[in-house]
């Protein structure tokens, strides 16, 4: 078992096409993992494993590997950068310790850098950055610092600046140890030449160290003071105090590279270790203890209770599910017993594999800080915590955004339904963004996603990979419900079920809800002599209705109910009756609260050369949306607007046809809104 104090989990996240997987690949070749470097272009990246990944070059499945530098073991999560795959950042981000964000030189921060920046600050992830391709043309790396500072909200600190840029660019110099690097391309960028920094570049870096000390001197009274008593800042003491600092999330150290040319990336592996956490350095973490109903405090130590997130689900045709998890503490083995604390049930943990892309190597045990592959637990889903049932904690939950567009989908022939219903529940499992159910009056499959893509990816999974012969319909918009005034109801339920009488009364309050505030159930009612299994019953039964919709069946969205009267009696009253009478009550209430359909709206970010601009404007509000702004960068426009997802369906080729398939945009969801019928 791998010391904590030489362990990192850390991922690497950016927007898509920004070089994340091909600096992934130059990781895995230095550090002697593979023996050639994998090419996204070429279809022959190690991580990009799946053939859909290798035909389209793009990362849809967030890969994990393991890698050893300078007496250090690195756990790497490669993520996805398209938006539709969100999913897969936001559970990598959950279950690691540090990550390396990476910015294109020429565009900068892009939108979707921006919401995996959202994500590593809400799981309080430390970052360090990566400003990749200097070699393209624009590519600016002072202008990409200014784009970080002003979109990310944050202080970016260079540790290096390039030499050169564009065709020109040959190197960098390091701020640290005030040298010139250089790679030779001969060796794939594998030897390295160290130089004293060049009369006319002393200037440049000079001022650069002095911003950079000036950065961490505003975090660190250390080098305050020498700074200050005009005393010389040694490296070791820098590097020591950068660390700190990241830690604490005060600072966010940059470094430039263009990995294609394998420029830069010995110094991203090394700042690895040297300024990411190890396991037990990042933030606490805590579980509910189920029995006690209490938060506590999870120690980071082997020698405790076993406890572990899956935090991935992963089928295999030969193991069947395999589980990515992290341990936080203690150990599982090989055979151990492993208690799926959340379900309540019992398994076995079969085999335990060190995971390298699609390939796995077998381990004895599984422990504290490490992240691994358990099989034989059946019954897990992605968010489930395993541990033992002396130790009954459950970690807190992912949380993912809900799917927006939807398609049906049928089998070709009678026969293939059972199978297409059996891969359905399969990638369902997978994907946790990737829903499926059955439309009780049309009888037709519903699949939802997060976008085309999403759908088609998954769409040509199951075609392709499980071989399932169906049908699919066009994509539709998922529709939500919610109320629009108050109203109180109240209801009575009655019946005689094998000779014994139920009934309730309750009344409830139906209100709407502000916009993205979720629904919320409240018991208003106080009557000790009510017993706790009947409030339980109608909390249930409420908490189930807020899916089944109000007048077109779509789910509910910001309601809040008050339960705000209750008649129980202890002859006739059972939570059989007040569950039905709480479904009627809601039902009839939301009726008459003015219901109104609500429809996705999407932030969508257009990059286009900037003869295009105006076209492309003009198209985003013919599809009913509107431009929020417009921003200029070295090569293309930007621009941000909001528009209806019902509009946007065949979006790609209208834009490919104004911009002679020039212009790109991206899309995700921003909010829901009042439909205008």
């Amino acid at each position: 078992m791998a010391d904590l104090k030489i362990m990192r989990n850390i991922g690497i996240m950016a927007h898509i096409d920004a070089g994340k997987t091909t600096t992934t690949e130059r990781i895995l070749y230095y550090a002697g993992k593979s023996h050639r470097i994998g090419e996204v272009d070429d279809g022959e990246a190690i991580m990009d494993w799946m053939s859909q990944e290798q035909e389209r070059g793009i990362t849809i499945q967030s890969a994990a590997t393991t890698i050893y530098w300078k007496g250090a073991q690195i756990n790497i999560i490669d993520t996805p950068g398209h938006v539709d795959f969100t999913a897969e950042v936001e559970r990598s981000l959950r279950v690691l310790d540090g990550a390396i964000a990476i910015f294109d030189a020429v565009s900068g921060v892009e939108p979707q850098t921006e919401t995996v920046w959202r994500q590593a600050k809400h799981y309080k992830t430390p970052c360090i950055g990566y400003v990749n391709k200097m070699d393209r043309l624009g590519a600016d790396f002072f202008r990409t610092l200014d784009d970080i500072r002003q979109k990310l909200d944050t202080e970016p600190t260079a540790l290096q600046i390039p030499i050169g840029a564009e065709g020109g660019f040959e190197g960098v110099i390091d701020l640290i140890g005030m040298k010139e690097i250089r790679w030779n391309p001969d060796t794939e960028g594998e030897k390295m030449f160290i130089s004293d920094i060049r009369p006319e570049r002393l200037a440049s870096a000079n001022e650069w160290r002095e911003k950079l000390i000036d950065n961490l001197s505003s975090v660190s009274d250390t080098i305050t003071d020498k700074y200050l008593g005009g005393e010389a800042v040694d490296a070791a003491l820098m590097k020591a105090e950068i660390r700190k600092a990241v830690l604490k999330y005060d600072f966010f150290p940059v470094f430039v590279g263009a990995s294609r040319r394998n420029i830069g990336v010995q110094p991203l592996i090394d700042a690895i270790v040297d300024f990411l956490p190890c396991p037990d350095e990042t933030a606490s973490v805590y579980g509910r203890h189920v029995k006690k109903n209490e938060e506590i405090l999870v120690s980071r130590n082997q020698c405790t209770a076993p406890l572990g997130l899956v935090f991935k689900i992963q089928n295999d045709k030969e193991a069947g599910s395999l589980c990515y998890v992290r341990m936080y503490s203690g150990v599982i083995k090989n055979g151990d017993a492993v208690f799926n604390i959340g379900k309540n049930k019992r398994e076995r943990a079969n085999r335990i594999l060190r995971v390298h892309s699609n390939k796995f190597e077998p381990l004895d045990a599984l422990a504290a800080g490490d992240i691994g592959v358990i099989v034989g637990l059946k019954l897990a889903q992605t968010g489930d915590t395993i541990g033992s049932e002396g130790f009954p904690v459950i970690l807190e939950r992912m949380q993912f955004p809900e799917p927006v567009i939807s398609v049906s989908i049928e089998p070709t022939t009678m026969s293939e339904q059972d199978k297409l219903k059996e891969t359905l529940e399969i990638l369902s499992k997978e994907d946790p963004t990737f829903t499926t159910k059955e439309n009780k009056e049309t009888g037709q499959l519903i699949i939802s996603g997060m976008g085309e893509l999403h759908l088609d990816v998954l769409v040509t999974r199951l075609i392709n990979d499980y071989k399932v012969k169906a049908k699919i319909g066009k994509p539709h918009v998922t529709y939500r419900e919610s109320v629009s005034v108050v109203v109180e109801k109240e209801a009575h339920f009655s019946r005689v079920i094998a000779g014994k009488e139920n009934a309730a009364v309750l009344s409830l309050r139906v209100e709407p809800r502000p916009r993205g505030a979720g629904n919320r159930y409240l018991n208003a009612v106080r009557d000790k002599t009510v017993p706790a299994v009947i409030f339980a019953a109608v909390e249930r039964r409420i908490n189930a209705a807020f899916s089944s919709g109000i007048v077109l069946g779509y789910p509910c969205i910001d309601i809040g109910v008050t339960l705000i009267r209750i008649g129980y009696s202890e002859l006739t009253g059972t939570e059989f009756a007040f569950e039905a009478a709480a479904s009627h009550c809601f039902d009839e209430a939301c009726r008459e609260a003015a219901p109104i359909l609500l429809e996705p709206v999407m932030a969508v970010d257009i990059a286009s050369p900037r003869e295009f601009v105006g076209d492309a404007m003009s198209l985003v509000t013919q599809c009913g949306g509107h431009v929020l702004n417009m921003e200029s960068k070295a090569a293309v426009n930007e621009v941000k607007c909001l528009a209806p997802m019902s509009k946007m369906f065949g979006f790609m080729t209208k834009l490919r046809s104004i911009s002679q398939g020039r212009a790109t945009f991206s899309m995700e969801f921003s909010h829901f809104e009042k439909k205008i019928l």
